[in-house]
């Protein structure tokens, strides 16, 4: 006899139409207790649905022998209902590390491949996942603080094509319940399931989230705050699809018309329809579709845009996108050292000549630093003793750290030229002078070092003349 919890599933399951008779099922399984709750369920159920299941999970392998007792709960669970079981492991944290996200978005990324993988090589059309309504919620706030859009607002569907293969079904069947539901099922069938310990840590903004900011706001704002954002939700969704129709439509239509011209340009849809436009595209060409990118492409079109993975991209006019792949740019080795002495000199770097002299006079032989800049070529003064008897120039490089005047602390050499809008082909070309111990004194381009400028204590000055960038 099913219980209602059971019933309320199979209501579910069916107005959604989110199984088919025959169809081959594959269990997302974690061992914790809305996804054994899951697999509870669908053992359940599947007779009368006619439906095959399977069993997968994946070990992120991020909490040690915590890890490997969830991956035997799920294996030995499916085993006793004689399920076929699929597991598999990853190395989250480093695969984070090397690709610079995330421990939870390297897990999301890692453990979607594998499900995929296996749907792909067992046959099974449809992934069933364990997501209910309080990820709902969590997701809503989290997407919210990262500036998400209306298709990021509107939440997981009942359905949706796998991030790892489109070919691949997802289907969420707990949508509709709430975590203290499911809860409440598992113990009342008295359903084996693991605890995650990694839950209670701070360090993720998801358990942040769960369990500080929604507590406040329930308590202290709207104690009805998970309906109404499950209802904005659903307003969202609704809305962002229309967008995301009326997007799609502009571009079917361009493409079964090419070289033609469509019955409204780019320019004039409305912001909200080219910003899906533009989203659809970079996600083709396998892009984040991040806001700052689609705002550049949306309001400047034929201007390339930088992308971080070595990329960029343009829109032309008619509002289609281009892609090219940057060739990598190298950090240039070349440097030069020079000894000083009292007198003055001259040292050949590269193409440029750059002069120096130690003058033996203190503030009061420096221009006024206030003054407007000379034309090339120009001259930089320093504290010749805090310099020290060498000199250093050579390129930008990886890690390089510069305190500039005006600083309390050295910031890293990259951040200041993203802050001058200095672009990755001119900082290579710049030149950056050292002490004989590496520490940064002048960039060129940039403001001289902190530890350097010359005060009304200084005794010697070191006058560095530079020389225009060669055409």
């Amino acid at each position: 006899m099913k219980s209602d919890f059971q019933k309320r599933t199979d209501a579910i399951i069916r107005n959604q139409g989110l199984v088919a008779d025959g169809q081959k099922i594959l269990l997302g399984v974690s061992g914790g207790a809305d996804s054994m709750a899951l697999l509870h369920v669908f053992q359940r159920l599947a007779p009368a649905w006619g439906v095959k299941l399977g069993v997968a999970h994946y070990n992120h392998q991020l909490r040690g022998m915590e890890s490997d007792l969830d991956e035997d709960l799920a294996g030995d669970k499916a085993r006793e209902l004689n399920l076929p079981f699929y597991n598999g492991r990853g190395k989250v944290a480093a695969m984070a590390a090397r690709a610079k996200i995330s421990v939870e978005m390297a897990a999301r990324r890692l453990r979607h491949e594998f499900l995929a993988g296996v749907a792909n090589r067992e046959g099974y059309g449809v992934l069933a996942l364990a997501h209910h309504a309080d990820d709902q919620v969590e997701l809503f706030f989290l997407r919210l603080l990262r500036g998400a859009g209306g298709t990021g607002l509107a939440g997981m569907k009942w359905k949706s094509p796998s991030p790892a293969d489109p070919r691949l079904l997802l289907i969420r069947p707990f949508l509709g319940f709430s975590r203290r539901e499911i809860h409440g099922y598992v113990k009342a069938e008295k359903i084996l399931h693991r605890e995650d310990s990694s839950n209670a840590l701070e360090d993720a903004l998801r358990n942040r989230v769960r369990n500080h900011l929604l507590p406040l706001l329930r308590r202290r704002y709207q104690p009805g705050l998970d309906a109404a954002v499950l209802r904005s939700m659903e307003i969202i969704q609704g809305e962002s699809r229309v967008v995301s129709n009326a997007a799609q439509a502009w571009l079917k239509q361009k493409e079964s018309r090419p070289g033609t011209k469509p019955v409204q340009s780019f320019q004039e849809l409305d912001p909200a329809i080219q910003r899906q436009i533009l989203r659809d595209e970079l996600t083709a060409l396998g892009q984040a579709p991040e806001f700052l990118v689609v705002e550049k492409l949306r309001e400047s079109p034929e201007t390339w845009v930088n992308l971080q993975n070595g990329q960029r991209v343009r829109r032309t006019r008619e509002g289609v996108l281009q892609k090219e792949i940057l060739t990598p740019l190298a950090f240039r080795s070349d440097k030069v050292r020079l000894e000083l002495g009292e007198g003055e000199g001259r040292v050949h770097f590269g193409k440029r000549v750059f002069d120096w002299r130690v003058q033996a006079k203190g503030i009061e032989s420096i221009p006024l630093l206030s003054g407007p800049k000379t034309a090339f070529p120009k001259e930089e003064f320093f504290d010749a003793q805090a310099v020290g008897s060498a000199v250093i120039l050579r390129h930008w490089r990886p890690g390089d750290r510069f305190q500039p005047i005006g600083m309390d602390r050295a910031v890293k050499l990259q951040d200041l030229f993203v802050n001058a809008k200095i672009t990755a082909a001119e900082r290579r070309q710049k030149v950056v002078a050292t002490n004989g111990r590496g520490m940064i004194f002048w960039v060129e381009g940039l403001r001289i070092g902190e530890r350097f400028k010359v005060t009304a204590q200084t005794q010697r000055c070191l006058v560095l003349k530079i020389p225009p960038l060669p055409q």
